[in-house]
């Protein structure tokens, strides 16, 4: 089994501030309506962002190191659940081409707080 791992931290003012600058439009670059509905009902709002942009960043480390190619930020999807574990779904046809040909798992862990969110996450190829 071979793995591979990405990391990113992400100051949640940033996040505020290009929410607060472009709006919609950053938002629908970066992630999806579900993820837009999802943050947009919580009380910390920017670091629901900021989380889940933590772990898209994740991921495309760890894709270009596992693939050698990543996908866009809107092509991840972090899907919260209340009482249970984040769920990621990718909707990049490069990286479900090569989940057909070789089925690969991921684990990701995601934290936020005031200032800061981060990210870990965990491809696992047989």
């Amino acid at each position: 089994m071979k793995i591979y791992t990405g990391i990113d931290i992400v100051d949640n003012r940033r996040i505020k501030r290009a929410i607060d600058k472009s709006g919609k439009k950053f938002l629908s670059k970066v992630f999806t309506e579900r993820e837009i509905s999802y943050c947009s009902s919580k009380k910390n709002l920017h670091g629901c962002f900021a989380a889940r942009f933590a772990v898209k960043e994740a991921f495309i480390k760890a894709s270009f190191q596992a693939f050698g190619q990543a996908p866009y930020l809107n092509e991840i999807e972090i899907l919260g659940k209340e009482g249970k574990p984040a769920e990621i779904l990718l909707h990049s046809p490069k990286i479900q081409e090569i989940h057909s040909k070789t089925p690969f798992n991921i684990t990701f862990s995601l934290s936020h707080e005031r200032e800061f969110s981060v990210a870990v996450v965990i491809i696992y190829l047989p």
